[in-house]
């Protein structure tokens, strides 16, 4: 392994002086700046990790393949939100922190990490299923605000709280079987009854299911 090596280094071996990253809003010098701060321990196979948080949010980016590097785990908090993202390919593998991906164009969770220790944010994107979510999420997962239908591919457990409101869900199948914090279900096409979650769900917390959507 190779300890914090340069990010400055690595971004001109792979591109030049005057290579690009494809971005809409940040300068080469910005994002060189943005990249020298992390703390990075080189794999064999030439992914890294991160000693730390990673913030990649509001940086234009359409993919995360466009950032030099391949970060396999983050021991801080990952943040990838505010860009204009379809997909996550890209991601870490693990997040032992949080995960934001909130307010971008996402239409799939595809590459998402497997684990998240923390909080997990996937809210206002077009998101029409929760397929490839993390398969365990050690804070919130919040979901609120995309196209849902029903909660298919969400994790089994979820530590914190887990929001889905403002979808379209007329069914809560594939809703986590348990819940650690809150259930908040409001404004969605169908408006579910507490009686109903927790038949399905052991929610710790409150559950919140009052309005009904459009």
């Amino acid at each position: 392994m190779e300890e914090n090596k340069s990010i400055v280094d690595l971004f001109v071996e792979k591109y030049g002086n005057r290579g690009s990253i494809r971005r809409a809003q940040l300068e080469e010098e910005e994002l060189k700046d943005l990249l020298r701060g992390l703390k990075l321990v080189k794999l064999s196979d030439g992914r890294f990790d991160v000693l730390g948080d990673v913030d990649f949010s509001n940086l234009g980016l359409n993919s995360l393949l466009e950032i030099p590097i391949r970060i396999r785990r983050v021991a801080g908090s990952f943040h990838c939100d505010s860009n204009q993202l379809t997909n996550l390919e890209g991601a870490p593998e693990r997040v032992d922190g949080s995960f934001d991906c909130y307010d971008n164009q996402l239409t799939t969770l595809k590459g998402v990490p497997k684990y998240v220790g923390g909080t997990f944010r996937c809210d206002n994107n077009q998101l029409t299923s929760l397929k490839g979510a993390p398969k365990f999420v050690g804070g919130d997962f919040i979901c609120g605000g995309n196209q849902l239908t029903t909660l298919e591919g969400a994790p089994e457990r979820v530590g914190g709280s887990f929001y889905c409101d403002d979808n379209q869900l007329t069914s809560l199948k594939g809703a986590p079987k348990y819940v650690g914090g809150n259930f908040e279900c409001n404004f969605n096409s169908k408006e579910f009854t507490e009686e109903e979650v927790r038949k399905l769900i052991d929610v710790r917390g409150e559950v919140v299911v009052s309005e009904e959507g459009y």
